[in-house]
């Protein structure tokens, strides 16, 4: 197993739930037994406390079907309206993400209200914030001569579509400010959506690969596709920056911190007295299969 000749396993760690946290919130996932087979063998590696997070995280994802079921057992008037589909994630289990918060179109809002009274109601003294900037969407639309298609998109592209079912033009501006998606996010969103070729379900004037503040943008009455469901992924931001992995090692040292005062404290109580040499090489000893 190569992880066992990593040096700092737990910059792995980090990195490792950022992808399965992606994998298990877009469904990607191979097999949940093939995950689930590797926490074990990492577990196993290197303690409960290593992987306690990561199983954390998948029994949010089953919670959260058990909680979809009682929403819709008790809500069984929303049978013919939009389809909401709610994970709640534990915070402290997932990596954390900035609350960047979007204007959902009024129909999901007010589903997304239903919810959070139903999951408050029934677990008192917890808190709801929505991370939009997570989501995808199924959305039918239909184009040009009576064509229609089943759109998966991300909760950013549905907002901005939504806007054209009452309007023929938009302009960035005005997405932007109907929307408030952030800038970069928005920028991303909509190259996605009127510069790939294939996935160009809008298309903006004028004619460019960028999105600049003053263009504007119209259904793609012309679009065409041999699949009923077309999936218009989201143009990817660079890898992560200097900056981002400054950030990601700040996050590790201060993660570290705690665990190394904790075996100073275990290694002292046992040994009563030891000399500084002596008590780098056992708090090393006994992280060693952690860090």
């Amino acid at each position: 197993m190569l992880f066992r000749y990593l040096q700092e396993k737990d910059v792995f760690e980090k990195y490792y739930k950022q992808h399965l946290a992606k994998r298990l919130l877009s469904g990607k996932t191979v097999s949940d037994d093939a995950e689930r087979s590797l926490i074990v063998k990492l577990k196993t590696e290197c303690g409960y406390q290593f992987t306690s997070k990561l199983e954390g995280m998948f029994t949010d994802m089953k919670t959260s079907q058990d909680t979809m079921q009682g929403f819709y057992a008790s809500h069984l008037e929303l049978g013919d309206g939009p389809t909401l589909v709610v994970q709640v994630l534990t915070t402290g289990s997932w990596p954390t993400q900035p609350g960047v918060t979007c204007n959902l179109p009024a129909e999901m809002s007010a589903l997304c209200e239903k919810f959070r009274s139903y999951y408050l109601g029934t677990h008192t003294g917890r808190r709801l914030s929505w991370q939009t900037n997570m989501g995808t969407a199924d959305i039918k639309a239909t184009f040009g001569k009576g064509q229609k298609h089943e759109l998966n998109v991300s909760t950013y592209q549905m907002c901005v579509l939504m806007l054209f079912n009452n309007a023929d033009r938009l302009g960035y501006k005005e997405i932007e400010q109907a929307t408030e998606i952030p800038t970069a996010d928005l920028k991303r969103c909509l190259q996605s959506m009127a510069c790939v070729k294939g996935k160009n379900v809008l298309r903006k004037e004028p004619m460019s690969k960028d999105i600049g503040e003053e263009d504007a943008f119209f259904v793609n009455d012309k679009f065409t596709s041999k699949f009923y469901k077309v999936k218009i992924g989201t143009v990817v931001a660079q890898k992560e920056s200097e900056p981002e992995k400054q950030e990601t090692r700040q996050r590790v040292e201060e993660d570290r911190k705690p665990q190394i005062e904790a075996a100073i404290v275990r290694i002292m109580k046992s040994r009563r007295v030891l000399d500084h040499n002596n008590i780098i090489a056992e708090v090393t000893k006994q992280l060693q299969s952690r860090f």
